[in-house]
């Protein structure tokens, strides 16, 4: 696939997977290419957790309590809110930079998986009771999961609005 076909067919899959696990290769391959991604000023405040234990695994899927969280793997997405310019940071950005280049080398290497940030960082500490599981200290939050593996189920595609409802030449919503 090359790289826009890759991009053009990515989507958030939320359906059940196939009962096959993801090679380690994969896993250092997709997280390879998340730390790949553009950081704010070179602070690099995103690292990667790959977790692809069953028990482990379970332990996080009790705290989850997801159908998202049944992939044979999962990559946990940690961040640190580390100053650039005075209390500006860029945390936010870069581990968003990560996971798409993650959530791209996953459908390149025939996996699918969703970014899952919501229901993570709500209010019930979902994001502190795994980072717990897995050691993360207390100065680093863990912000998203990444369930990775083979789709059991079809592919289902969202409607895009059209190019020119969402993007211009010019000024907004212009036609030149």
């Amino acid at each position: 696939m090359g790289t826009l076909d890759t991009i053009k067919g990515r989507t958030s899959y939320r359906g059940a997977y196939k009962d096959a696990g993801v090679p380690r290769e994969d896993l250092i391959t997709i997280m390879e290419a998340g730390l790949a991604a553009p950081s704010g000023c070179n602070k690099q405040t995103t690292s990667l957790i790959a977790v692809d234990d069953p028990a482990l695994l379970e332990k996080l899927r009790n705290v989850i309590q997801s159908k998202l969280a049944d992939a044979p793997a999962m990559i946990c997405i940690l961040t640190q809110a580390i100053p650039a310019y005075g209390d500006t940071c860029f945390h936010v950005q870069d581990y968003s930079a990560a996971i798409q280049n993650m959530l791209l080398a996953a459908v390149e290497l025939g996996y699918q998986s969703c970014w899952v940030e919501g229901q993570v960082t709500g209010a019930d500490a979902i994001g502190r009771k795994m980072a717990d599981i897995l050691g993360v200290p207390a100065d680093t939050e863990l912000v998203c999961f990444l369930p990775i593996g083979i789709a059991a189920d079809a592919l289902k595609y969202v409607t895009k609005k059209p190019f020119g409802e969402r993007a211009w030449f010019n000024g907004f919503r212009t036609g030149a």
